[in-house]
């Protein structure tokens, strides 16, 4: 039986069934019709139908008839189905298998001697987390300071991984600052974990990335080298990473949460968190990566402070801001 993948998926979308529709609205098409000689544009696509049994020839009336769709259907897609359940089973021996080898190694001398902080280094780092996540059995943890979210098949593998932990009961909690609402692939991610039981929500303070699995495993990245992440078993120090998320997912506001007056807030927090920026004498770099915005918006914030204050200049708007200090962030009005 012959098997289709996404090359042909994507011949048959974009070529094949305009093909079969206007097959059907013609009632056929002569086995001679330039449309699919031996050379012309639409062959491969019409080949394709006639693979799959979409289509057969009327010998004597030479022309190629179309068929029903539904008797053709279970033929291609079953296959597909049960190779989806092989792999599925597949990887879930591979996670057993995995999962022994997990047992022996904490059990093991090596493991113990390494003690309760381990350096991890580039390509080591993701499959790291993505083992260890995938082991959750009580809750995930995770601060995105900044939109990193994948998209496509990226994206549904992550989703993928949640949707297998969230299926188990795993509580899946998940920060991101204000900033990341823009951002389509974050939307599409929040919309299918949402959907499956998981909690995202947003803040307008930056903090450091950090995932903390079953508040026994913690990883934050090193402050000098992103390339190296740190993974910290010592249950004191997961404890006090623990709270400090917690503190933060309280003050945080929900990301699936649109109505005017949230988002009025968080317009407010964002424009707050700006001021907080320039009394500070951060640069712009600095303070659109502790926002979570390019430094175009960032720009574009400042702008808007100036128009708001009176502020011919940068250092005009700077000194005002100093003069008024902290609760200007609080006391200016926001329209």
């Amino acid at each position: 039986m012959t098997s289709y993948g996404a090359e042909e998926r994507a011949l048959f979308e974009n070529e094949s069934i305009p093909l079969y529709e206007a097959l059907t609205a013609e009632g056929g098409i002569a086995d001679d019709d330039e449309r699919i000689a031996a050379r012309a544009p639409q062959r491969s696509a019409f080949d394709l139908l006639v693979g799959m049994g979409l289509v057969h020839l009327d010998e004597e009336a030479e022309r190629w008839f179309p068929e029903d769709p539904a008797g053709v259907q279970s033929h291609v897609v079953t296959p597909l189905s049960a190779e989806g359940a092989r792999l599925l089973q597949e990887s879930s021996e591979w996670v057993s298998d995995f999962r022994t080898l997990t047992q022996a190694w904490r059990k093991s001398s090596v493991a113990q001697d390494r003690g309760p902080f381990n350096y991890l280094r580039g390509q080591n780092i993701p499959a790291f987390i993505v083992g260890l996540a995938s082991e959750a059995q009580e809750e995930l943890l995770t601060a995105q300071p900044q939109d990193l979210r994948e998209t496509g098949e990226a994206l549904e593998h992550s989703t993928e991984i949640e949707r297998t932990l969230l299926g188990r009961g795993v509580r899946l909690l998940t920060l991101y600052q204000h900033s990341a609402r823009r951002s389509t692939a974050t939307r599409e991610y929040v919309g299918a974990v949402s959907e499956l039981g998981g909690e995202v929500r947003t803040l307008d303070e930056f903090f450091n990335r950090m995932i903390v699995v079953d508040r026994r495993v913690a990883i934050i990245p090193s402050t000098d080298d992103l390339k190296v992440a740190l993974a910290i078993r010592e249950p004191t120090v997961v404890g006090y990473l623990v709270d400090v998320f917690m503190r933060s997912w309280e003050r945080a506001r929900p990301f699936t949460a649109r109505d005017a007056t949230v988002m009025r807030h968080i317009a407010k927090e964002q424009r707050a968190m700006t001021m907080r920026m320039l009394i500070e004498g951060h640069s712009d770099p600095v303070s659109a990566k502790r926002l979570g915005v390019s430094p175009r918006t960032y720009a574009g914030y400042v702008a808007d402070l100036k128009e708001e204050f009176e502020a011919e200049t940068r250092f005009q708007l700077g000194f005002t801001l100093g003069k008024l200090g902290l609760n200007a962030a609080d006391e200016a009005p926001v329209d």
